[in-house]
């Protein structure tokens, strides 16, 4: 029997082949499935009218009670609209349309009384509702009672042809009543009646066309809790056949070059945050299963020593280990310290990017698939195909989030066994977040700094402050240190009001003139031979400021630079900023970083600027990100800062939903690892619905 929530939208009442095109173009609804789980972003009272009087252009979409006065048709051809006066005895209003005027005409009589809705807007000095809905008061009252109206995601392209909000909350009224009695549970009865959850129908009925705010919030609870739960089913399931069935390599010994470096070339003592990480490797890699582990860590806390101990560890077992990095200067970087450690130790060390010579590339093919190369550094392209290794034991993957699945698949198939996988992170990740996306990976936390880090000081300043700034880098340069000045644009921008780089570097190289003072330029336009001889100077203090975009966020470790000023710093997000703060404070002096912004700054842009000064833990910071990119509550607009297609559940906001549902599944998967109970039937039907296309990519991270 076909599955109701399978039919095509198209033959929906309401819909039509035209408006089902719509739909599938423009938000992917092709089902009734798809339809049903396009779920309101916010929800408007329609209980409460408010006066003219009350009114002001801040306010969102609110509803009067009042007559028309009059209607005019001004204006010829394009330019043409309509435009009324409403009158509700506080004040009048001017109600204004420019498309739909035929059918305006027809619905807008003066002399009578209707309920107006829309957003209010100022326009010299009078008070207006562009395109609001109207409705003739009579028709108003006898209307059912859905006093929380459910406001949808739609597009512009949408509202252009009469598919908005409005629209679409009439095609779920026109749904709903087809779906009685055909809907199947999708959780067990067992995990209703425990944890008093509202029925499927009941949820999906109250979550469109709630009957009260409390029958809301039951659906609503409902609906996300399931959502986070079958994640969370999948990521538990996952791990337990991860840790059952897949075999890995096994490290069986410590040897004589993890010992060797241990006792003669390292170059400070180890944290004991390093240390205990060290340890959770080790026991991973001893075990006989793949290990799959994520290592968060803030920018210079030492991630890369871990790393590098543990490719020890897989050389001293007869393994080859690799690195794979986003950006040809991060692999750089990680080749040129890991080099510099390893002087001295009888371990072969290559570095393989989109650069490397054919002659050379060739050699490296060899002597990988010879075994003489222990440790492989490189870019996108150790994921070709004709990089081959003997042995591949260990393989560590830096700044994940900036690879696609697919392409650390393929760098984990390059061994008939799986190589253990150690994912890397400067970017710290919410528990909400990692505890999601990464909920099948065993996870390690670096929290302290190596001894002898300071913490970098975050001060903020507005631009009337710049020239005190100024003085302060001057300061700095005197005792030798040097400077980073980031900016957000090259160029000038007409759609934005930010610094960019070539006026700053017009107004810096004013103020630090040569031949007192020598500047370096860096920014992602440059030839890749113009940044390097940039970076060359900086590096080896010829300049002591470098005026640079945001391509420094990533690779570069100059201990000598103790400031860094961010201009126009609230067009930058939190994780940026906090790496780009990560840049100073690698040496013994302190550091500063110093936030220059406008004078008006957005309520969300003020958190930023303040959370980046009052706090330096990362994973404060992420927390705070991740409630402000939360999904946006615009509609039109569908922001995602989450990299998960979540239909209705927010990790910003439902952290305690997911708690209890990552719990529940725990819970059930410990009274049943493979879900063959016949209670637990529903379960197992569900996870493969919902995921019967998709590979087990957990496996490689």
């Amino acid at each position: 029997m076909a599955n109701i929530l399978d039919e095509n939208i198209t033959y929906l009442k309401g819909v039509g082949t035209a408006r089902a095109n719509l739909l599938a173009s423009e938000l992917g609804i092709k089902t009734y499935y798809d339809l049903l789980n396009h779920f309101p972003y916010k929800y408007l009272d329609r209980t409460k009218f408010y006066s003219v009087r009350e009114l002001n252009s801040d306010m969102n979409y609110i509803q009067l009670r009042g007559k028309i006065l009059n209607v005019e048709v001004l204006g010829e051809k394009r330019k043409q609209r309509i435009v009324a006066s409403f009158f509700d005895g506080t004040g009048t209003l001017k109600l204004v349309w420019f498309q739909g005027l035929k059918w305006v005409q027809q619905q807008v009589v003066p002399g009578k009384e209707y309920v107006i809705f829309g957003k209010p807007t100022e326009f010299n000095g009078v008070m207006n509702f562009m395109h609001p809905e109207i409705e003739l008061v009579d028709n108003f009252k006898d209307k059912p009672d859905f006093s929380l109206q459910a406001l949808y995601n739609t597009t512009e392209k949408m509202k252009s042809k009469f598919l908005n909000s409005k629209a679409i909350h009439k095609l779920q009224q026109n749904l709903l009543p087809l779906l009685k009695g055909k809907l199947p549970e999708s959780l067990p009865a067992y995990l209703i009646e425990q944890h008093k959850l509202m029925h499927r129908y009941e949820a999906l009925y109250n979550i469109h066309l709630p009957q009260s705010l409390d029958l809301l919030q039951k659906a609503q609870f409902r609906l996300k809790f399931e959502e986070l739960f079958y994640i969370q089913l999948k990521l538990l399931h996952l791990k337990h056949y991860q840790t059952t069935s897949l075999g890995g390599f096994r490290f069986e010994h410590v040897g004589d070059k993890f010992n060797t470096f241990y006792m003669q070339y390292l170059p400070f003592e180890l944290t004991r945050a390093q240390k205990r990480v060290l340890r959770e490797i080790r026991h991973d890699t001893n075990t006989g299963h793949q290990m799959n582990r994520l290592l968060q860590g803030d920018v210079g806390s030492g991630k890369t020593l871990v790393a590098l101990m543990s490719m020890l560890l897989a050389i001293d077992n007869g393994f080859q280990a690799c690195i794979m990095a986003p950006t040809e200067i991060l692999a750089n970087q990680h080749f040129k310290s890991i080099t510099e450690l390893l002087t001295g130790l009888d371990v072969k060390v290559e570095l393989l990017t989109g650069s490397t010579k054919q002659s050379q590339r060739r050699l490296i093919h060899a002597d990988l698939v010879s075994g003489e190369i222990h440790i492989l550094i490189g870019t996108h392209a150790l994921i070709e195909d004709t990089v081959q290794f003997k042995n591949l034991g260990f393989v560590v993957i830096d700044e994940q989030h900036r690879f696609g699945v697919a392409q650390r698949a393929r760098l984990w198939k390059k061994n008939v066994n799986p190589p253990h996988v150690l994912v890397m992170t400067a970017t710290p990740i919410p528990r909400t977040l990692a505890m999601t996306l990464y909920g099948d990976l065993d996870v390690s936390i670096i929290d302290e700094l190596p001894p002898g880090r300071k913490t970098v000081k975050t001060l903020h300043y507005n631009d009337s402050k710049r020239l005190r700034v100024f003085g302060f880098i001057k300061e700095q340069i005197a005792l030798g240190r040097q400077v980073y000045i980031v900016y957000p644009l090259i160029k000038e921008s007409e759609a934005m009001d930010y610094k960019d780089l070539e006026d700053g570097l017009e107004s810096i190289s004013r103020a630090f003139p040569p031949p007192d003072y020598a500047i370096s330029v860096v920014h992602g336009k440059m030839k890749p031979e113009e940044k390097d001889k940039a970076m060359d100077l900086f590096v080896r203090r010829q300049t002591q400021i470098m005026i640079a975009t945001t391509v420094i966020e990533v690779g570069v470790n100059i201990p000598n630079a103790s400031v860094m000023v961010i201009e126009s710093a609230e067009r930058f997000g939190l994780s940026q900023l906090h790496q780009l703060r990560g840049r100073v404070g690698r040496g013994a002096d302190q550091s500063y970083c110093i936030l220059m912004t406008g004078n008006k700054l957005t309520t969300d842009g003020r958190t930023r600027i303040k959370t980046m000064v009052d706090t330096n833990d990362g994973f404060e910071i992420s927390e705070v990100d991740l409630k402000l990119r939360g999904p946006g509550d615009l509609e039109g607009t569908q922001q995602s800062g989450i990299p998960l297609d979540l239909k209705i559940a927010n990790l910003g906001r439902d952290s305690q939903i997911l708690t209890f549902a990552r719990q529940v599944a725990q819970d059930v998967l410990a009274d049943d690892p493979r879900l063959t109970k016949t209670e637990n039937f529903v379960l197992k039907k569900q996870m493969e619905l919902k995921w019967k296309y998709e590979f087990n990519w957990s496996q490689i991270s």
